[in-house]
C-alpha cells in the first residue's frame, strides 16, 4: 500500500504527495499546480515548498 500525504496551503488541499521508492510523487488538485501534477521530487519537504512558491506565484522549475 502506497502512503500519501496531503499537500495544503494555508489550509486549501492543493494536492497530495505519494511515497514511492524513488521519492514522492505530486499529484495536483489545484489548476495552478498543473504544471507540476505528476512530478517526482526527493523529499516531502521540497514538495511542499515547490507547491507553496507556485501558488503564492513564484516560480520553480518543474522536476520530473
Amino acid at each position: 500500500m502506497f502512503q500519501s500525504h496531503v499537500i495544503d496551503i494555508d489550509g486549501v488541499f492543493v494536492g497530495a504527495a505519494v511515497r514511492l521508492h524513488e521519492g514522492y510523487r505530486f499529484v495536483a488538485t489545484d489548476l495552478r499546480l498543473e504544471e507540476i501534477d505528476g512530478s517526482l521530487w526527493p523529499s516531502l519537504d521540497d514538495v511542499r515548498r515547490v507547491a507553496r512558491a507556485r501558488v503564492q506565484g513564484r516560480g520553480y522549475p518543474a522536476r520530473q
